[in-house]
């Protein structure tokens, strides 16, 4: 194999970088001050350099590249925003990171997005504590990409952009998603980047009865921090009153899985876009209760049935 060249091989430029700094000492002596930045000119570069050299160019031979596999090595794990500078080698590492999220689809999460949604119980990590990022934190959820990204984020600069409430904003965007999932940075990003749009997302499900489906709340095969709006129909007025955490419970007793007709969302397809709901045995109208005993699983189908006997 052909030896790398020395702008390519961290031997050679950290013995360069050895150099350039052991001259610098006598700069230091120097009260031209542009004399000593200029002098450190060379030393800066041999350093992104050295950086971007630790992954080999076979496996990535630009800065975004390299980002990406950074990520995907170290997948669910914290990575702070200084490592992705090193192994980019270049300042503008941060455009490169949206630009694999945006245009890539690849599921990278900031640390306050994180936060945000760790807030809401919408990141289920057992070994990981998101709720310490810090905002120049990332960590990548998803190791599988979503190709169909660019076409979101497109409509998500589109609906930002107008002068409703971020809770209509996220609605929307999700109407126009309905039926593939989409990412909690892009219902951030809809949201004008504002810190309640976690919150809002909560809301549309528990208040307003839009299913709006996330790995801990009715669709466990989704990814971490996916969220998933299974149809455009609102949930009836008397199941809108059960907490998220009760609801996960008796989706999770029940198997994910209706006990009327055994549908899961195994079997879920566009032509047939049903999707689980919480029943009350004993109707809450008539002071039925939240409880385990009075909650059954129920899809969509069914349950309607139910309520037109």
């Amino acid at each position: 194999m052909a030896r790398q060249s020395k702008r390519n091989d961290p031997v050679a430029l950290v013995r360069r970088l050895e150099d350039l700094l052991t001259n610098f000492e006598r700069e230091l002596q120097s009260h031209d001050l542009r004399k000593k930045v200029l002098a450190l000119v060379p030393a800066n570069t041999a350093l992104r350099s050295l950086g971007s050299s630790l992954i080999d160019k076979q496996f990535a031979a630009s800065a975004r590249d390299r980002i990406l596999f950074y990520l995907r090595k170290y997948a669910r794990t914290i990575i702070g925003g200084n490592e992705l500078m090193v192994v980019a080698g270049i300042g503008e590492w941060a455009r490169r990171v949206r630009e694999l999220r945006v245009q890539f689809g690849w599921s990278i999460a900031s640390g306050v997005t994180a936060k945000e949604m760790v807030q809401e119980e919408e990141l289920p990590f057992s070994d990981v504590d998101l709720s310490v990022m810090k905002p120049s934190e990332y960590i990548l959820l998803d190791e599988e990409q979503d190709r169909e990204a660019s076409f979101r984020w497109n409509t998500a600069n589109e609906i930002r952009r107008k002068k409703s409430s971020v809770r209509d904003k996220i609605l929307e965007y999700l109407i126009k998603n309905v039926g593939r999932k989409v990412t909690g940075e892009e219902l951030r990003y809809v949201a004008n980047n504002r810190t309640e749009w976690a919150r809002r997302v909560r809301e549309l499900r528990t208040e307003l009865g839009w299913q709006v489906m996330t790995k801990v709340a009715g669709m466990p095969e989704l990814p971490i921090g996916a969220y998933f709006l299974a149809s455009t129909r609102q949930a009836p007025e008397h199941d809108r009153v059960i907490p998220d955490q009760m609801r996960r419970q008796i989706l999770q007793r029940d198997e994910y899985k209706c006990r009327n007709c055994g549908w899961n969302h195994e079997k879920w397809n566009p032509s047939d876009p049903r999707h689980l709901e919480a029943h009350h045995l004993d109707p809450h109208a008539k002071g039925g209760e939240n409880t385990p005993e009075n909650l059954i699983t129920f899809c969509n189908i069914c349950h309607d049935e139910v309520h037109r006997e």
